[in-house]
């Protein structure tokens, strides 16, 4: 018995001969390589999706994690090999044909042996050149999967119409091969791979047409049609002279229409305009941009440099889409393909192998200006937390600092400022010393768990002490602050933190209340509002400290005791300052 498989509907014709759909299939089409430059130079949307994935993924390049003298080194080597360049080149020609490699040129002239980069002395790069598939052909391909180099060619060879047939190692060229063929069975060069525009050169090819087709229909927008009383009569009896009568009649007519905008004609005539709509043809035309942008997987913001559409779209989510994508590209294509040569390049730069040295992508998505700012200032508030808490050895951090905020962007220039301010005019000790001297952390005694109360001061508070004396209060209290938690527990001060602002300012006005406070009501206090005093108390609570009320409202203690009618106090408005927090151990009474 045969069991057939698929959905099939006799009276939808789903699935029968009669379905429209069922013998249609999929074929591969190879383009031939002048179609493929011809695409590339004609046609700007093709350019694209060949250029762009290509261009962003060497773009922003890489850094170097050495010591600053390796680092210049190795940039300076990558520099005279334009290697940045060039390895752009490489994926613009792999994506347009399908592959290409970078030939590492060493001293070594027998280019069929494998490249071993320990050979490579300072210096021992001498070149790159980017090679088209053309140029190139790849050799038999490695069938036994118990060999190194599995499903790849065993060797490549110079085609001899460029001039040269020599034999390359593998090992001897960074290999981009364009678009991944499954099964190189399939492929019509065996060893490379697809060109990107085989699968997206329908969606060109329709919106290249679909322009053209509207560019064209433009001249046709508008047509006068003038209706000739016995005009088939006359062309047929009139002969030629009618013919001339006919056109210098007509010619006559649009120039005075177009004088005047009056139109003269017989009485029996009739006259008429066809115009053309354009009213959908943005949103057709959308669409196959879309099929494009689907195809190339590259978005349209992107592709046509076009702004995100729809209410609160700034295509920011695209974006991050494709360039994840495109870090997919660097990390698994573009990495293994350099090791070698990144191999020889340091030891090329350097004159030898540092373990330590490595090397990382920067980021695609490039911030602006405010964003480099605000980076700074997280930093920065960071830092300080580091330091209040004197945890990490100060020399350390700071260097880490100058390192990080110049790299950030956020204080350009700030690693070569410190060097030459603190290192500048020390001419008897040749080493640099990047780092200004600051204090060594005390060695923490004990650092157990302990009772809490953490606080910040009032810094106005002579403002605040006028407008309570000016409101009936004789006794006013001296340090005015905020408690922020009051633990008779014990608990780790290193595990409850500090603050990220080192200072507050509560603007003027919102909600102020008088209340008396505590067991008997002796606290007269101001009751305040502020997101980050109750978030801080609730981060405090969950590191283990204890709160002995329901909730926590931020307040400020007034006065103590004395009579005063709250009725008649009318609350501070001003805005009140806050200083940094302040630990300090609950000093619990004994009962003795």
């Amino acid at each position: 018995m045969n069991i057939m498989d698929g959905l099939r509907n006799i009276v939808a014709n789903l699935g029968t001969d009669r379905d429209k759909g069922a013998h249609s299939y999929y074929y591969n089409t190879t383009i031939a390589d002048d179609q493929l430059v011809a695409m590339y130079r004609t046609s700007a949307i093709a350019r694209n999706v060949v250029d762009l994935p290509a261009e962003d993924a060497t773009r922003e390049w890489r850094e170097w994690q050495a010591d600053a003298e390796q680092i210049s080194a190795i940039e300076a080597e990558e520099k005279r090999l334009g290697l940045q360049g060039k390895t752009m080149q490489n994926l613009k020609r792999a994506r347009l044909f399908g592959g290409a490699a970078i030939y590492i040129g060493t001293r070594d002239l027998d280019a069929s042996k494998p490249l071993d980069p320990a050979r490579i002395g300072k210096g021992g790069l001498q070149y790159l050149a980017v090679l088209n598939r053309s140029e190139i052909t790849a050799g038999e391909i490695q069938r036994d999967p118990r060999l190194p180099g599995f499903g790849k060619p065993i060797m490549y060879r110079m085609n001899p119409a460029t001039g040269a047939s020599v034999d390359i190692h593998p090992s001897r060229l960074v290999i981009a091969t364009g678009e991944e063929v499954p099964d190189d069975r399939y492929s019509a060069y065996p060893g490379w791979g697809d060109s990107t525009l085989n699968a997206t050169i329908s969606a060109v090819r329709n919106l290249d047409a679909t322009i053209a087709n509207v560019a064209s229909l433009i001249f046709e927008a508008k047509v006068d049609v003038i209706g000739i009383n016995g005009f088939n009569e006359g062309l047929r009896s009139g002969g030629q002279s009618y013919e001339d009568v006919v056109l210098a009649r007509t010619s006559l007519t649009a120039r005075g229409k177009g004088i005047n905008g009056a139109l003269l004609m017989d009485a029996e005539d009739t006259y008429d305009q066809k115009t053309a709509s354009f009213a959908t043809l943005p949103d057709i035309i959308d669409r196959f941009m879309q099929m494009v942008s689907a195809a190339s997987g590259v978005p349209m913001t992107r592709l046509f440099g076009i702004a995100a559409a729809g209410m609160n779209a700034t295509g920011v989510g695209d974006e991050k889409v494709y360039f994840d994508r495109v870090r997919v590209m660097q990390t698994l294509e573009i990495d293994p393909a350099m090791e070698i040569l990144n191999e020889c390049l340091i030891r090329s730069a350097l004159g030898n192998r540092p373990p330590d040295v490595h090397w990382t992508w920067r980021p695609l998505f490039q911030p602006t200006a405010k964003d480099r700012a605000d980076m700074g200032k997280v930093l920065v508030d960071s830092v300080k937390v580091l330091y209040d808490m004197d945890i990490l050895p100060q020399e350390a951090l700071a260097d880490t600092v100058v390192n990080t905020l110049t790299e950030s962007g956020a204080f350009p220039g700030l690693e070569g400022k410190v060097k030459e301010f603190f290192n500048g005019n020390d001419e008897d000790d040749g080493d640099l010393m990047v780092t200004p001297p600051v204090r060594v952390p005390a060695v923490v005694a004990d650092a157990a768990p302990q009772t809490l109360h953490v606080r910040r001061d009032v810094l106005n508070s002579a403002e605040i002490t006028a407008w309570a004396k000016s409101q009936g209060f004789t006794a006013v209290v001296p340090d005015l602050h905020v408690t922020i938690a009051y633990s008779t527990t014990p608990v780790d001060w290193f595990k409850v933190g500090t603050s990220y602002s080192d200072k507050m300012e509560l603007p003027a006005g919102g909600p102020r209340q008088m209340e008396r406070l505590g067991p008997t009501g002796e606290y007269i206090a101001l009751l305040i509002t502020a997101n980050e005093l109750i978030w801080r108390n609730q981060e405090i609570r969950d590191a283990g400290a204890s709160w002995n009320w329901p909730d926590y409202q931020p307040h400020i203690s007034i006065q103590i005791g004395g009579d005063v009618d709250l009725k008649n106090v009318k609350p501070y408005q001003g805005k009140i300052i806050l200083g940094p927090e302040i630990f300090e151990a609950v000093r619990v009474e004994s009962d003795e």
